[in-house]
Formats: C-alpha cells, sequence, structure tokens
C-alpha cells in the first residue's frame, strides 16, 4: 500500500471513477493519505461524487507518471472521526481554508477490499491487494 500511496502523490493528480445509476462518473483528485494503515482519500459531503459513493461504495482511481501507471479498484468507506479528517487535513494544509476536521462537510474515505495494479507498456503488470 505504502507503494501505491507514493505512486499517487507523485502523480499529483488521479483520477476517480464512480457510477451514478449507469452512468460513469469521473472526476480528479489529488488528495492521498495513510492513516491507521488504510489508504484514504478526501472530498466534501456536499458533492455529488459523496452521493454517488454512499448509493454505491464501488470505485476506481488512475493515476499516471513518467510511462506508469495505476488503477485501484475497490470500496471507498466512509471515516466520519476526527482524527481520521485531522490527519488528512494535516497533510493538505491549503485544504484548511475549505474544510475542518470539525465541520459537516469534511469527508475522508478509505479503501477496503482493495486491488492495485501498476501497469508500463513494456512489462508485466504488478498487482497488490490490500
Amino acid at each position: 500500500m505504502q507503494e501505491v500511496y507514493e505512486f499517487l502523490k507523485k502523480c499529483e493528480t488521479y483520477y476517480l471513477a464512480t457510477v451514478e445509476g449507469d452512468q460513469p462518473r469521473v472526476r480528479p483528485f489529488g488528495t492521498v493519505d495513510i492513516f491507521e494503515g488504510k489508504l484514504y482519500i478526501q472530498t466534501g459531503k456536499i458533492k455529488k461524487v459523496s452521493k454517488q459513493l454512499q448509493a454505491n461504495p464501488k470505485a476506481e482511481i488512475c493515476g499516471y507518471t513518467e510511462g506508469k501507471w495505476v488503477r485501484v479498484e475497490g470500496k471507498l468507506i466512509r471515516d466520519d472521526r476526527v482524527e481520521a479528517k485531522k490527519h488528512m487535513l494535516d497533510n493538505y494544509p491549503g485544504l484548511q481554508a475549505m474544510y475542518s476536521a470539525e465541520d459537516d462537510n469534511t469527508e475522508v474515505l478509505y479503501f477496503e477490499d482493495a486491488t492495485a495494479t501498476f501497469y508500463t507498456f513494456t512489462e508485466e503488470p504488478k498487482v497488490i491487494k490490500f
């Protein structure tokens, strides 16, 4: 999981795919964190992405850099604990103008039953489960 985290940090921007009914939805994200041994992302509860994940927690992210890419699939599970939110926001101080660990909007989610697959055009895929 550490390798996945480091790769996504290096990408800076990765893309999160969710489902709304039968329509896929993809958007750029940039937050990624490891807290208590789990890989987390962050968003706001007022956003459509939050509502999509609550209706169907299956999601996939994809990041690309330097000729390599990773796809991470699994379920994103909401963690409402202040400690988890604070850890994320401490690692992204620029978000603290918009989000707070104590507000009702900040949402952090961790991957459950995740599979990360690293790809290149020249090597066999590498699979990591966490």
